[in-house]
């Protein structure tokens, strides 16, 4: 529906001065903050994404996936019975064989998920993204992130951006796709608005903000304009599972709350699953459970009290 792309227009002014005001918002406290800190918990796509990868760490990384907080901190907040872990585990598909049988050893149901076409540049011609997807989903991911052209956006190739996605889409499968734009190299809001409708009219399960590896990465303006999209998209279709993944520069447990306190006030509480929210991080998880150990025995850790994300 290139007439939705052709009428679009974003106050930027007034996504900044909404986006300031956010950084203001007071934290929740005590009890409530546990709460939302473990349910943030629950949303993260624990990540690896490193050159040095291997299936150690990987293994490493799934065994922290499926043990996210210390059982005797959960047993004080009465939640060692609920069944808290990760979203899911994030690797290259390279490195997907190894998560997979790693998690199913250990009688866990988390879903892997691997990064692909081309990631995290985009620059790879389009069979070889194919491929790519088709192998790590053959290797047992059951989500795939992919990247899109960069270069579809910032010449405004729409229809090309289009049939680009839905070709990825066609090649997951059964597996999510989570498309990422990049938004901190797409130019402007308006662009990152469009990309995020393609990107849903393409099949998308969910959109996310960035690789990670780009200069600027989530941003809550980027997150203002991405939340909008999936609420336009709703209301034009009807269509109400495209769920939304921030990635890259989230670090703080207090970042992972705001983040949270906005996709409520934006899209609703529905949107606050593990379906329909994801967080992508990678040393998010450490200070979550730091904040949580200080809630509990009112003293931060020591380092080695808690095991490496």
């Amino acid at each position: 529906e290139l007439g939705w792309i052709s009428k679009v227009y974003v106050n930027r002014p007034a996504v900044v001065r909404h986006a300031e005001q956010i950084k203001k918002w007071n934290t929740v406290k005590g009890n409530w903050q546990a709460a939302w800190l473990l349910k943030a918990v629950t949303c993260i796509d624990l990540t690896t994404l490193s050159g040095d990868d291997t299936p150690s760490n990987v293994q490493r990384l799934c065994f922290k996936a499926k043990h996210p907080i210390r059982e005797d901190l959960l047993k004080a907040l009465d939640m060692h019975d609920k069944g808290i872990t990760v979203g899911a585990v994030c690797v290259y598909p390279a490195r997907v064989s190894d998560a997979v049988n790693t998690l199913k050893a250990a009688g866990c149901n988390i879903p892997v998920a691997s990064v692909a076409a081309g990631f995290p540049s985009g620059q790879t011609p389009l069979e070889t993204k194919l491929t790519e997807i088709r192998l790590a989903v053959e290797y047992g991911a059951r989500e795939i992130d992919i990247v899109i052209s960069r270069s579809l956006v910032l010449t405004g190739q729409w229809e090309a951006l289009y049939e680009e996605i839905r070709l990825c889409r066609e090649a997951c499968g059964e597996a999510h796709m989570k498309t990422i734009l990049a938004t901190g190299e797409l130019g402007s809001f308006a662009n990152v608005y469009k990309a995020s409708m393609i990107a849903m009219m393409a099949g998308s399960d969910f959109i996310k903000t960035s690789t990670g590896k780009e200069v600027e990465n989530a941003t809550f303006p980027v997150g203002i304009v991405m939340m909008r999209a999936i609420k336009e998209y709703y209301w034009q279709t009807g269509y109400k599972v495209v769920g939304f993944k921030p990635a890259g520069g989230i670090r703080t447990a207090k970042e992972a709350i705001t983040w949270l306190m906005l996709v409520k006030e934006e899209l609703g509480v529905e949107w606050l699953t593990p379906e329909l929210f994801r967080l992508g991080a990678s040393s998010l998880l450490g200070d979550i459970e730091q904040q949580i150990f200080y809630h509990v025995t009112g003293s931060y850790a020591l380092q080695h009290e808690l095991a490496m994300a």
